[in-house]
């Protein structure tokens, strides 16, 4: 018997809010395939849920190393440890890269609510120089950002959907598998297993 919403999803809400008193329980780290097939891992910051879904939202600056690999091949998975509760999030799923070239108005407009939800601070980041690149000077760059104007070219928003999840509890010593499939409305649906940890 399937759900139509994530089951996990409560679970990790609840991980969020049991842990919120520790400021790195929002941090999870994502992997995904390099062009030339090599892992390649990053510690990213959670910006919530898509509107009443399972989708999982990440800001990042387009100009990245992830944004190729995730166009060579869109599968990902989010890796989610928390030290309070000593939960493991394994999260798997496709992502969907939604930066300025996006033709979509609905996801512009995600877009440009992911933007306004980021800190002043957080949105001077994607002005600065490109990441990754050798410095070109010892003094760091000023960048200057006005509040009220939207995305600049550089943010990109990633949204990941769900089609796997592995959870562990290390207090309880117990794991399930969550999986999602269609049903016969052919409508997204998850299904449980318990798992030997």
């Amino acid at each position: 018997m399937g759900t139509v919403t994530g089951p996990w999803k409560q679970l990790l809400l609840n991980a969020l809010d049991s842990n919120s008193h520790i400021k790195h329980s929002s941090f999870f780290q994502l992997a995904t395939i390099g062009s030339n097939g090599r892992p390649s891992n990053r510690t990213l910051v959670f910006r919530g849920f898509q509107d009443n879904t399972d989708q999982i939202q990440i800001n990042t600056d387009s100009r990245t190393h992830k944004i190729e690999e995730l166009k060579h091949c869109p599968f990902a998975e989010i890796c989610w440890y928390f030290t309070d509760s000593w939960e493991q999030f394994r999260i798997n799923g496709k992502i969907d890269i939604i930066d300025a070239s996006n033709p979509d108005p609905n996801k512009i407009q995600q877009r440009q609510k992911s933007w306004f939800a980021s800190s002043l601070k957080s949105r001077l980041q994607y002005s600065g120089p490109s990441p990754g690149l050798p410095c070109l000077s010892e003094e760091p760059l000023q960048v200057f950002v006005d509040p009220s104007t939207g995305p600049v070219v550089a943010f990109c928003l990633l949204v990941l959907d769900p089609d796997q999840v592995d959870y562990l509890n290390l207090k309880s010593n117990q794991r399930f598998k969550f999986t999602s499939g269609l049903n016969v409305n052919v409508e997204k649906c998850w299904t449980s297993e318990s798992i030997n940890p």
